[in-house]
């Protein structure tokens, strides 16, 4: 089925970055939404004919990966622990939102996460990145955003035009 409408989630504990795409015109929304107002939202899109056509939402599936240990080579115990219970946090959110989405009757697609090729740290794209592609994106975004918006395009199969570092950045 083609959707017209993609909401593409990055859970996060704390906030998740949310993108809503009209894919015909190209229109996106992004936020960031705490847990409770995110349930809120999910609820209303089910609920009201805010959208013209089909919905489906995206949500990064981080726990797909069989592999994530976070352990850098100079972390005790402590810090592994710390980044292991961090990590299973946003985990059980991602799959709270997923049985919400459900729950609901929204269409839902778990997704593995998107390579990371870009230029900002640990291969995450930075905003002059996403900007340059997608036209009218906010001024100011964090990476929970970003990466929604990402997901949100890249389903949507519009296209990613990138630019190289010397282009971005002006470095000869």
């Amino acid at each position: 089925m083609k959707y017209d409408n993609i909401i593409a989630i990055d859970p996060d504990v704390d906030q998740s970055g949310v993108a809503v795409l009209d894919v015909p015109k190209k229109n996106i929304v992004v936020a960031c939404l705490s847990f409770p107002k995110l349930l809120d939202f999910l609820s209303e899109c089910k609920e009201t004919t805010k959208y013209d056509g089909p919905v489906v939402v995206y949500v990064e599936a981080s726990w797909l990966i069989k592999h994530n240990w976070h352990q850098g080579k100079r972390d005790n115990y402590g810090t592994a622990s710390a980044k292991g219970n961090s990590t299973g946090r946003n985990h059980e959110t991602g799959r709270k939102i997923v049985e919400m989405c459900k729950h609901y009757g929204l269409d839902v697609v778990e997704i593995h996460p998107l390579k990371k090729c870009w230029h900002g740290p640990d291969g995450k794209i930075t905003h002059e990145e996403i900007s340059h592609f997608i036209h009218g994106f906010p001024k100011r975004s964090n990476q929970e955003v970003r990466d929604a918006a990402l997901i949100a395009w890249h389903y949507a199969g519009l296209p990613i035009v990138v630019k190289s570092k010397t282009q971005l950045y002006g470095k000869q």
